[in-house]
């Protein structure tokens, strides 16, 4: 595989079939604008034809895996609702470029493993919550402001969360806009792993190996039958009424423009 270059992510091949690819704007806590979004649609989509990729583990460069939308450069979402010129077709279109991002990376034929730490904030946990595995540090901030910010909680993430932690923990993390930290998270089944910050990387690379050493074929087989009943049971195609939510909540004024991360 000849690795692209990308502005916003970083990537890594590993011997064995495993491929990092690291969101790199570290002095933004790794916030998603547009760019960051459309060039992580375009990994995970390259991905679906590069055979030898077994693995893919998406972790963050810096201090925290991710901020959430970046709140001086949001997405073209958040520019072109305002834009006068825009047509609703175009409002709309920019409306999913979250879920387009979200979708390729659960649509990713490879293992996909995300490495959480420092903050996992909005669509960076939704980002998270596409792959197939979550590794996080204990003292990782989880939190899904949406709600106290005048927003539904889009990309796909609502169902996504309500099939990996059930509907009534799902309620309590998207209408109390509370954090919690790598324990609590691990407790919640909002990852399946919570490790010392230390113990973070060699986790993550453990469970990275013990996929890639796995018989491929049944691997694939496997990971493509158990999303193929989640959709059917609980995702089905709610994720394509998330513009249609964000231009509603844009036009009756509610949606703030600021978010501050914890320090």
């Amino acid at each position: 595989m000849s690795l692209p270059t990308y502005e916003t992510l970083e990537l890594a091949r590993e011997d064995g079939g495993i491929l990092r690819v690291w969101l790199n704007r570290p002095q933004k806590r790794n916030a998603l604008n547009t760019l960051a979004l459309d060039e992580i649609a375009d990994c995970y989509g390259r991905l679906q034809r590069e055979w030898d990729v077994r693995v893919v583990v998406l972790g963050g460069r810096g201090i925290s895996f991710c901020g959430g939308a970046d709140r001086k450069d949001p997405p073209a979402s958040a520019r072109t609702r305002r834009s006068s010129n825009a047509s609703e077709r175009e409002r709309r279109w920019a409306a999913q470029i979250g879920r387009r991002a979200c979708s390729a990376i659960a649509d990713c034929e490879a293992i996909t493993i995300a490495r959480v730490h420092g903050h996992a904030v909005g669509g960076g946990l939704a980002l998270a919550l596409c792959c197939d595995f979550r590794v996080a540090a204990a003292d990782t901030v989880f939190h899904v402001p949406e709600v106290d910010l005048g927003i539904p909680l889009l990309w796909g993430a609502t169902p996504k969360l309500i099939y990996e932690v059930g509907a009534a923990r799902a309620r309590e993390i998207i209408l109390a806009c509370d954090r919690f930290d790598g324990v609590t998270a691990e407790r919640w089944n909002v990852i399946h792993r919570c490790v010392l910050p230390a113990e973070l990387d060699a986790a993550t690379d453990k469970l990275a190996k013990q996929m890639a050493a796995k018989p491929e074929i049944a691997v694939h087989m496997a990971k493509t039958q158990l999303r193929g009943y989640a959709r059917g049971a609980v995702l089905g195609d709610a994720t394509e009424a998330d513009a249609d939510l964000m231009l509603e909540a844009s036009r009756v004024g509610v949606a703030r423009e600021s978010f501050r991360l914890p320090e």
